[in-house]
């Protein structure tokens, strides 16, 4: 088992896919994070400038500022990914290749899925220390305080970021079993967590029965979770595409609810790939 998922951390490697999805996050979690928030602030009336805001980008809130772009930008490239991941064998027509020289499919497909867990902690770690570089020097350009977040903080924040990006990922792993490809898994994924999950968190206040929907909802909760370690709430609402508005759960709640999704998307994964000719 050990070599296979060696064998599948070396094929995710070797794929531009892979490096071009992490290069596009981490430049886009320090762009939105970090660059584009202190140009606008330096740049505002020097009368009118918001505390708040510098405070966002200062080491202190490192966790909750890095967290607020996972429940759904970083989470779209890794659904993406995931899809690659295993989608990809069924254009290249490799499934049948690996069953045939491996112990059995649900070992082969565990490889794959532990090899995607293992490859999603640089997605986390380097968007956290972009993160970690920017702030200190804004901080030191602005004169502020250095003060950083608690090591628990920081290891909680790690975790809740690895959560919401694996169930994503896992997410895509199921759509690219599903519709043994990947053009029609990524639109679908896509379409999901822009559209679905959108329309359902925009009409929530207005239509009572999609209430107890939304708290099943896999963004709701990813989005949820990491307001409590510290991601502002208004700027989940202001996210651009991937703004959530509420209602959000509890942060137990939430990672139950990301831990099942995670759980249920690899495991209806498995079954169907098990079950379905592969050819």
């Amino acid at each position: 088992m050990i070599g296979s998922i060696r064998a599948e951390l070396l094929v995710l490697s070797r794929r531009a896919a892979t490096w071009v999805l992490l290069g596009c996050w981490v430049a886009l979690a320090a762009f939105f994070g970090y660059i584009l928030p202190y140009i606008t602030w330096r740049n505002g009336d020097a009368g009118n400038r918001g505390d708040r805001d510098l405070l966002d980008m200062l080491p202190e809130n490192l966790v909750g500022n890095m967290l607020g772009g996972f429940p759904f930008f970083g989470g779209v490239l890794v659904l993406i990914l995931g899809v690659l991941a295993v989608g990809s064998d069924y254009g290249w027509s490799t499934w049948k290749t690996l069953f045939t020289q491996k112990p059995g499919r649900l070992q082969v497909f565990g490889a794959k899925v532990i090899a995607l867990g293992i490859w999603i902690v640089p997605f986390v770690a380097l968007s956290f220390l972009a993160g970690a570089i920017a702030s200190p020097i804004i901080a030191n350009t602005e004169n502020a305080a250095m003060n950083w977040p608690d090591a628990w903080l920081i290891v909680r924040g790690l975790a809740a970021g690895w959560l919401v990006m694996a169930t994503w990922a896992a997410l895509g792993v199921l759509l690219g079993i599903l519709s043994r490809g990947t053009a029609l898994a990524i639109g679908l994924g896509i379409l999901y967590g822009l559209v679905v999950e959108g329309l359902i968190s925009a009409l929530f206040d207005q239509v009572s029965l999609l209430k107890p929907v939304i708290d099943f909802l896999l963004r709701a909760n990813a989005y949820s979770l990491v307001t409590v370690l510290g991601a502002s709430q208004e700027q989940a609402q202001a996210n651009g595409p991937g703004a959530f508005g509420g209602p959000f759960v509890g942060g137990m709640q939430a990672t139950i609810v990301l831990g099942l999704e995670l759980l249920a998307f690899v495991g209806i994964a498995a079954w169907t790939l098990r079950r379905r000719d592969v050819s």
